[in-house]
């Protein structure tokens, strides 16, 4: 497999973005079960899950260096 690496500005731009898109992520499958007649602990579990593998993604990309 080939590898590849980030360049300084997408990282940044990711690090910007992913937790964005973990708030979507927490909103759709926490919150999002509010609006229905059943409530999944599972899919809870799994929202709050992604959102925080999200967030330290996001963490690991805005801390690496710049070379």
């Amino acid at each position: 497999m080939v590898g590849w690496k980030l360049k300084p500005g997408q990282r940044v731009m990711f690090a910007d973005k992913l937790p964005d898109t973990a708030n979507l992520a927490v909103g759709a499958l926490v919150f999002g079960q509010f609006l229905g007649t059943e409530f999944s602990t599972r899919v809870a579990a799994f929202g709050l899950g992604v959102w925080g593998v999200l967030i330290a993604w996001a963490a690991v990309l805005a801390a690496k260096d710049e070379r």
